[in-house]
């Protein structure tokens, strides 16, 4: 069910705009005017009709799903859920009233869809970050369990430090040094993947109100975390070369961040890496204003061509850097270990955040990590990797470039998973989702990479998970979902056989 909603708002009304729409869109699903399974427009066509931001129209839509009146999906849009004639207290315990304000606020179920989206065998998704499942080294893994179970006996299976598994403490100490950075075992923190440090260092660091700078697009899993500790994010463009370090020290000026979080080689979603000027710059800047660099590096092992630059963590003269990786985007994704290198007097307080949490990470998977790692199959594992890899960046940059009219605009990333595309204008992302979706491949919206509404059109395409030949397909199923999009919009502009608001 679909259709049109008659909205009007007053701006001179000390009520935040957001807040008008919420309780206009509630009145009209409480007195029946929007029946259960009505579809709300999306945001940005709602945000143009009724000249506010994206932003704000999202933000209403969030107030609606936090009081159980609206829920969404990818693809298929924002639909009221609750039948009119049921008040929101008629039965049961009112749980949406009862969650924290800040929780309620920052829901976005973009991660879990997409995770979701995994078990579906016969959609090609382009969507997440995923090693192939077809290249795991399961023989390897196999034998390793084996050798693990004769000599180490119940130990895996029970408590470990909160810090971590100590041998395999020590073994990533000697793996980041061998990188440049200088680190001992007491300075390393085991995770349940990088996921949980972006989380911890939101809840040990960000207070209600604090600003965190961000680079623009971003990591949407670091959106999440910061929203969720109440922070105030700002976003600071990125181009070719990273982080705009010109921009960066207007706002450390005008703003006094708490924390600058980057992800500097191969950057998610743009793909693009930081050059080595603008990395001392950054690490200036922030010695300067005293502010901590979150730096999320993910992906600096999956190197296609050019030469490695050191990390910021290699660069930091201050100890300003807190160091995160993981290995869920290289080796097992499903054994959720990642880790931190931090100062020991930032890893007491994260250790307190993670013993809180969850105790410790995976016990067997760090048994079993520490051995991967320590006799060299990580290493020859991660050589096999970038050989598939980039063939299969080069399959999609030459599907991408055949379909010339798809009028995508990117750069082939040197190294990562992911290609940034810039789409036309015209081409609303919700719909091309829809699109996409009935054709049975996705991707990423570039709108959920954004602090605030995207200042450009684009969607991320990850190029590891698909063989070359999906590859290929998807493609083609994305080029008639983007001709399918700018039909719909010509009918629309051109007033012929308009489409109702879905």
């Amino acid at each position: 069910m679909e259709g049109n909603l008659d909205i009007s708002i007053d701006r001179s009304s000390d009520e935040p705009i957001y807040r008008q729409i919420a309780r206009r869109i509630q009145e009209m699903i409480h007195t029946g005017t929007l029946p259960e399974g009505f579809r709300l427009p999306p945001e940005r066509r709602l945000a143009d009709s009724l000249g506010v931001n994206r932003s704000t129209v999202l933000n209403a839509y969030r107030e609606l799903k936090a009081l159980g009146l609206v829920d969404s999906h990818v693809g298929r849009g924002t639909a009221v859920i609750r039948p009119p004639s049921a008040p929101q207290e008629a039965v049961g315990v009112p749980w949406r009233q009862l969650f924290r304000e800040s929780v309620a606020r920052s829901y976005d179920p973009i991660i879990a869809e997409l995770l979701a989206a995994v078990e579906h065998t016969d959609l090609i998704s382009f969507s997440i970050g995923l090693p192939a499942p077809e290249l795991l080294p399961l023989e390897t893994l196999e034998k390793l369990t084996a050798e693990i179970m004769r000599d180490s006996g119940s130990a895996p299976f029970l408590h470990c430090p909160t810090e971590g598994h100590s041998p395999l403490r020590e073994t990533l100490a000697r793996w980041v040094t061998s990188r440049g950075i200088h680190a001992k075992a007491s300075e390393v923190l085991v995770l349940s993947g990088s996921q949980q440090g972006l989380d911890l260092i939101a809840r040990v660091f960000i207070d209600p109100g604090d600003v965190v700078v961000v680079e623009e697009p971003t990591y949407v899993g670091a959106l999440q975390a910061f929203r969720g500790a109440q922070a105030r994010v700002i976003g600071v463009p990125v181009d070719r070369d990273g982080m705009r370090t010109d921009i960066l020290a207007s706002v450390l000026e005008h703003h006094r961040p708490k924390l600058i979080y980057s992800l500097p080689t191969f950057q998610n979603p743009s793909g693009a890496v930081m050059s080595l000027d603008r990395r001392r710059r950054l690490l200036e800047l922030a010695a300067r204003w005293h502010v901590p660099i979150l730096e999320d590096d993910p992906y600096s092992e999956l190197r296609y061509e050019g030469d490695a630059l050191p990390s910021l963590k290699a660069l930091d003269e201050h100890e300003q850097v807190l160091y995160l990786s993981t290995f869920s985007k290289v080796v097992l994704p499903g054994l959720r270990i990642g880790y931190f290198v931090v100062p020991t007097v930032v890893l007491r307080q994260l250790v307190q955040a993670k013993q809180s949490a969850d105790l410790h990470s995976n016990s067997f998977g760090q048994y079993l990590l520490e051995r991967f790692v320590r006799d060299g199959y990580f290493s020859a594992h991660v050589e096999r990797l970038k050989a598939v890899y980039c063939r299969r960046r080069d399959a999609m940059a030459g599907a991408l470039w055949r379909e010339e009219s798809l009028e995508l605009r990117f750069d082939l990333p040197s190294g990562g998973l992911y290609f940034w595309c810039k789409l036309p204008d015209e081409i609303e992302q919700s719909t091309l989702m829809a699109h996409s979706a009935a054709r049975g491949v996705s991707f990423l919206p570039g709108r959920a990479c954004f602090a605030a509404d995207p200042p450009e059109n684009a969607i991320r395409l990850n190029f590891t998970h698909c063989s070359e030949e999906l590859i290929g397909e998807g493609v083609e199923r994305l080029r008639d979902a983007l001709r399918e999009t700018a039909r719909v919009r010509r009918r629309r502009v051109d007033g012929v056989a308009t489409s109702p608001i879905v």
